[in-house]
């Protein structure tokens, strides 16, 4: 059984059976969780070699390749859930990789430190530091340490990409508390982590909003392929657009 709340909070929003995609999945804690306890098909991806190696050992089906280029090679729907736990703060460009996500599952999970809880805050105000990321001993030098991200700042980019949060689960002491949906200060203030089940929107038509989230997102593509010597990955297709409920 794996000791991080936020597995449980993941595997409580995952359908029993359920195809699932972990990316950035690490020593496959989380895929090993959800074959024991929902009894899912899980597949991974992660960057190090140690932590394939360690997947494989627990007889998990999961391939070497890095989030920010090899989701465009995972085909449209192809899983129930894709997965991001713990690791859209370490990727370079969470815009790119949360739409590349959006694209390969039905529904999107991904779980995040909440660096808007009040002891980050106060060690911004009194103290003037950066905080270590909430819920670990992390400092801001260290390699575990997370992109500071809170869930205003999460909910902002979901809504850019055309996602709406439909449940998020806070995080605070180790324990999950209540799912919610649409009050999202008192989380921001109080989650050391939350986790949120994100879904595309299916109706209406594109507006402003989804104009400028493919704008946006076409010109950090651009960036990153001019940057690889116009190697970079296919441009994702269009993300609905819709507000989300705030």
């Amino acid at each position: 059984m794996s000791k991080r709340a936020d597995h449980g909070a993941i595997a409580a929003f995952v359908t029993p059976g359920a195809s699932v995609l972990d990316v950035g999945c690490g020593d496959g804690a989380l895929l090993a969780f959800l074959r024991e306890t929902r009894g899912c098909d899980g597949r991974g991806l992660e960057l190090s070699q140690a932590g394939v190696n360690a997947c494989v050992a627990k007889g998990l089906s999961v391939v070497q390749g890095d989030a920010d280029r090899d989701l465009a090679f995972y085909p449209d729907k192809g899983f129930d859930f894709a997965i991001l736990s713990h690791t859209i703060g370490e990727v370079r460009d969470p815009f790119r990789v949360l739409h590349e996500l959006q694209r390969v599952g039905h529904k999107v999970i991904v779980s995040f430190p909440n660096f808007g809880h009040w002891r980050a805050r106060w060690t911004y105000f009194a103290g003037g530091r950066a905080p270590s990321t909430p819920g670990s001993a992390a400092a801001w030098h260290d390699r575990q340490a997370s992109r500071p991200c809170t869930v205003r700042d999460f909910a902002a980019l979901a809504k850019e990409l055309g996602l709406k949060i439909t449940r998020a689960a806070p995080i605070a002491g180790g324990k999950a508390g209540p799912p919610f949906a649409e009050i999202l200060w008192r989380a921001n203030w109080f989650a050391e982590e939350v986790v949120c089940l994100l879904v595309p929107h299916l109706g209406g038509q594109a507006g402003a909003g989804e104009a400028k989230a493919l704008a946006v997102g076409e010109a950090r593509q651009g960036v990153a392929m001019a940057g690889d010597g116009g190697q970079g990955a296919p441009s994702p297709p269009p993300a609905a657009a819709f507000s989300l409920v705030e």
